[in-house]
């Protein structure tokens, strides 16, 4: 018995100590994000809920983004998005050895929340398109329930510029409820703000393609919608130009979105952890829950860990 307790200690200490730990809750916070938001749209698609569907949607996914970042976010920062995390690690605020896994994660997160909600909406799919599965601008398409489409009359262009410029404000919100210097956002209250930046930033900017926002978002589900029967239309959308939008755009504005904050609304943001780092060790912490938060965490820090296992 004492030996399987040892054992047991061992692979415990080893989970905690290596990087499955934040993968795993960027594996979970995406895929409850992913699921909730495709749940959304499958409801809205699937309901016929036309231009009702807008308010709808916005609400849902940025519901699902605050959710997903408070089941994330005292174990990874709960950044739930690849354009997150690289962003953040540009500015220091995560380090770069994390983002491989958390990207990793992310978008393995996004593919299996796809198909949880096939799964589950298969017999409503079927009967929306009569087991034809359609991509936009049909009728009866229902692969915009997975991953985003621009409206046929809008060009590619704009749509970049719309993401870049959507996902360069998420991140100037991100920025400033995360930012300890000046604690404008209690950590409690930050998943809730950034949930609803998500909102304004939907409703605002969602008409053109969707406003992905997240590549995580997208690109899984996409690669399940090519495998699920959709087929390469879902890549080779308009003659191929489509799909790396949604991709690319987010990572760009991403890092527009943080440097900007870091330039032109506080200097110190891009530094602050660095110099926070010596200035935390020489102050006792005001209570234990605000050693746990999102604030104080924007990603996560070396793990430690303390276990009586006894000695019997």
């Amino acid at each position: 018995m004492k030996t399987l307790d040892r054992i047991l200690f061992k692979l415990l200490l080893f989970f905690v100590r290596s990087p499955a730990k934040e993968a795993c809750a960027e594996f979970f916070g995406t895929l409850f994000l992913v699921v909730c938001g495709d749940g959304v749209m499958a409801t809205v698609t699937l309901g016929r809920l036309g231009p009702h569907g807008v308010i709808v949607s916005a609400i849902g996914w940025g519901l699902a983004v605050a959710i997903a970042v408070a089941i994330a976010g005292s174990v990874s920062g709960g950044h739930v998005n690849p354009a997150v995390t690289f962003a953040l690690a540009s500015v220091k605020k995560c380090p770069w050895k994390y983002v491989a896994h958390y990207m990793a994660a992310q978008y393995l997160g996004g593919f299996v929340a796809a198909a949880f909600v096939y799964i589950v909406y298969y017999d409503a799919i079927n009967e929306f398109d009569g087991g034809h599965r359609q991509l936009p601008p049909h009728s009866n398409s229902t692969a915009q329930i997975f991953s985003t489409y621009p409206q046929d009359f809008v060009s590619i262009g704009s749509c970049f510029l719309d993401q870049v410029v959507a996902t360069a404000l998420l991140l100037i919100v991100i920025c400033a409820a995360i930012d300890q210097r000046y604690k404008r956002v209690p950590p409690h209250y930050q998943p809730t703000i950034v949930g609803l930046g998500v909102i304004a930033i939907l409703l605002a900017f969602g008409y053109n393609c969707g406003a992905p926002l997240n590549p995580a978002r997208d690109l899984g589900p996409r690669i399940f919608t090519l495998l699920a029967g959709w087929g390469m239309e879902t890549f080779t959308f308009r003659k191929h130009l489509w799909f790396w939008v949604p991709f690319l755009g987010p990572h760009i504005g991403a890092l527009l979105g943080v440097w900007f904050y870091s330039f032109f609304v506080d200097l110190s943001f891009a530094n602050y952890s660095i110099q926070s780092s010596e200035e935390d060790h020489s102050e006792e912490p005001s209570s234990e829950h605000e050693n746990q938060n999102v604030a104080t965490e924007v990603c996560v820090q070396e793990p430690s860990l303390k276990i009586d296992i006894g000695a019997n």
